[in-house]
């Protein structure tokens, strides 16, 4: 009777305790499922914004306070840069992680034949691999979406994209009702409403109605503000037209850039309207992702391509560059030299705003290097998939860098923009950040009859500059001469990057014959 209770005991105890086993193992399965749960990846690409636009980077007179808020809510970087200089190459960079002139952008797509190709690895197919779903809508500018006899370019569909509402180029002939959005491969006709407002609407719609929601997923929104043709809707234009404005502009630095010789200030409200007008698209979006519930496991990264654009002056263009919608053009670098094109810190040092909640803390601000291409390789530590390793990235993991945490380039970054036409632009052709120092690089002139690109593919830089950016953030004083040991240490690093950039770029010219 003893032994047959024993028996019956040991069996109870054998059974609770397989339970009791089942149900860790299921908690286990259960804690290990949700410590791998992968986070969103939104990326807010804005056109032509300038470091000093905005109000949480110091604006005195543009209101921005939807972006604001989202700076409060993350970290501010206060040294983030666009992986080119202007439009195509740096969205080129921030897609493959790649410095541009390695995958041919020498200047804006078309120029010279430039694509992107389809053999180009970029963060949405690395994503995808790694069970993702991917978006992308707004200014693509890095093949011909528009397919034709002539011209059959890649699409964001061949670069991983699943769900894609774009535009070749910008919004020429005006933001508003504009009629070139391409959907999928499939043209949309005119739209109602602007630019940035419809990406928003096409993003909301994606978000709550069109995604995978089993699924982590990718948003590129990339807008055409503020970029040329500006023409914002009257309530926000009217914002800055008054005395207050008029009075605040005469303050705004244009990094040294000769603005236009005739009177221009009557348009600074249409830039600064558009600018607001932006801030209210973004703050739209993201309240859609708050109603979503999916701020916390949403890394979402606000930046721009480039420095802001510049009016042309009429002495240094002899006209023949004039562009009437130019005129428009009232961006500010904020302290720093230089502005969109040109390899000065003002040419590629653009806003940069990061927030993931529970990750990043709250508020916060970092004074460490990010650029552009590095997005994709914190996407994929993230995400845990590996980047590949038979590709040439310049691109390094940059969450530490949100956090204010020092980080470790294996070489430094190179920004480019090898324009001949010294006479319009009077501009270096490159900059290599190294620590505190930019070393500043020039080619030597074009030969009478050369072609660009095949003055750029057999020249080195051959006159230098030095600035040190900890104490001369202006950079106004070129420490070259009383500094030689150092020049003497960098010019080797410069050499040897743009040697093995420039010859990786491929040459145009050769491919279309």
């Amino acid at each position: 009777m003893i032994s047959a209770i024993r028996k019956i005991s040991l069996q109870g105890i054998n059974i609770l305790t397989a339970a009791i086993l089942i149900f860790l193992s299921s908690c286990k399965e259960k804690i290990s499922v949700k410590e791998e749960e992968k986070p969103n990846i939104i990326i807010y690409l804005t056109d032509d914004l300038g470091y000093g636009d905005l109000g949480c980077y110091g604006s005195p007179i543009i209101k921005t306070p939807a972006i604001d808020k989202f700076a409060s809510e993350g970290v501010l970087l206060t040294d983030c840069h666009s992986a080119g200089t202007v439009c195509s190459p740096s969205r080129a960079g921030l897609l493959t992680g790649r410095n541009p002139y390695r995958s041919g952008f020498y200047y804006i797509q078309g120029a010279y034949g430039a694509y992107l190709k389809k053999d180009e690895v970029t963060i949405a197919e690395l994503l995808k691999s790694g069970g993702y779903e991917t978006a992308f809508m707004g200014k693509w500018h890095l093949s011909r979406l528009e397919k034709s006899e002539k011209y059959d370019e890649p699409s964001p569909s061949d670069q991983g994209f699943d769900y894609w509402f774009a535009s070749t180029h910008n919004a020429f002939g005006g933001p508003k009702n504009f009629g070139k959005f391409i959907r999928n491969g499939e043209a949309v006709g005119e739209v109602d409403g602007w630019y940035c407002d419809v990406l928003t609407e096409e993003a909301t719609n994606w978000l709550t109605n069109i995604r995978d929601k089993s699924k982590p997923f990718l948003l590129i929104v990339s807008t055409h503000e503020p970029h040329t043709p500006i023409a914002p809707p009257k309530k926000y234009s009217e914002m800055y037209n008054n005395a207050e404005v008029d009075s605040l502009e005469r303050s705004i630095s244009y990094g040294g850039v000769a603005r236009s010789e005739y009177d221009i200030t009557q348009n600074k409200k249409e830039y600064y309207g558009t600018v607001s007008q932006l801030d209210d698209a973004f703050g739209h979006l993201m309240k859609t992702v708050d109603k979503e519930n999916l701020a916390d496991n949403t890394m979402v990264i606000f930046t721009s391509d480039n420095g802001p654009e510049h009016p042309v002056n009429l002495e240094e263009s002899k006209g023949e560059w004039v562009e009437a919608i130019r005129d428009y053009c009232f961006g500010s670098p904020g302290i720093y030299r230089g502005m969109k094109r040109y390899p000065y810190e003002g040419g590629h040092r653009v806003p940069g705003i990061v927030r993931y909640p529970g990750k990043i803390p709250a508020g916060t601000t970092s004074d460490k290097m990010v650029v552009g291409t590095d997005f994709i390789a914190s996407a994929a530590k993230l995400a845990n998939v590996k980047t590949p390793s038979d590709i040439n990235l310049d691109a390094i993991d940059a969450f530490p860098a949100f956090l204010g945490e020092n980080t470790e380039r294996d070489k430094p970054y190179l920004w480019l923009f090898p324009t001949h036409e010294d006479t319009y632009f009077r501009m270096p052709h490159m900059a290599m950040r190294y620590n505190d120092y930019t070393l500043i690089g020039w080619f030597p002139e074009i030969t009478e009859g050369s072609a660009l690109i095949e003055w750029m593919k057999s020249s080195v830089p051959v006159k230098f500059a030095l600035y040190d950016l900890s104490t001369d953030p202006e950079q106004k004083l070129d420490i070259a001469l009383s500094n030689p040991e150092v020049v003497n240490r960098l010019k080797p690093l410069m050499l040897e990057q743009w040697n093995d950039i420039r010859d990786e770029g491929p040459d145009w010219g050769a491919i279309s014959k």
